[in-house]
């Protein structure tokens, strides 16, 4: 992914991170004026549980958040290609949720990457598209020592990369997407012909 490591391009790298690590601060911690921030006016997400508009997905994010919906962020590595005013940002992340599944209270771990549609638009650089790769996840109960048993059917409709993330959000009540990208396959290369095309000034249809 790396260009130029010098002079502007790594001034609008370092502005780049700074927004990833902000949408996941501001997000767990409920700040969502700071959170809007961090998105551009037609910013839109594509998660397993939420697709639509930014402010869509803030809102439903509050409502989640005031019932008690448990679900954090961690990013690691980031790393841009930046074009002009277009970049595609790739940041190691892992989604943390919590939830009682069939009456055991679990932890779920879901390992993968944002993908993100950047435009830098009147010197501000803002998110246009999140769409996360989901590469692999796990279910832990909570206690030490206790038992979850899972319906093999309901963990079969989702795809590897996030079964077990799946599975606690159709519980909740999320009508969860069944084919988002994972680590391998055509969804994920599909996604890297539209990031390569973004960089060449194209559209981005979410």
């Amino acid at each position: 992914m790396a260009d130029d490591i010098t002079g502007d391009a790594a001034a609008d790298r370092i502005a780049i991170r700074n927004v990833v690590e902000s949408w996941a601060l501001a997000r767990d911690s409920a700040n969502w004026d700071w959170f809007r921030e961090q998105w551009h006016d037609d910013g839109y997400m594509m998660a397993t549980w939420f697709q639509g508009p930014k402010e869509d997905f803030i809102r439903v994010s509050q409502e989640g958040y005031e019932k008690g919906v448990n679900i954090l962020h961690y990013t690691g590595a980031s790393q841009s290609a930046v074009r002009g005013a277009r970049a595609i940002s790739q940041t190691r992340m892992t989604i943390m949720q919590r939830g009682e599944v069939h009456g055991v209270l679990v932890d779920v771990s879901c390992i993968g990457r944002f993908y993100d549609f950047f435009e830098k638009r009147a010197g501000r650089w803002g998110i246009v598209l999140r769409q996360p790769i989901y590469e692999k996840d796990r279910m832990d109960p909570v206690l030490p020592g206790a038992t979850v048993e899972l319906d093999p059917d309901l963990l079969a409709r989702f795809p590897e990369g996030y079964r077990y993330l799946a599975y606690l959000q159709v519980l909740v009540g999320y009508p969860v997407k069944p084919d988002m990208p994972g680590l391998r396959g055509p969804g994920v290369e599909a996604l890297y012909a539209r990031g390569a095309a973004w960089l060449a000034g194209e559209p981005v249809v979410p």
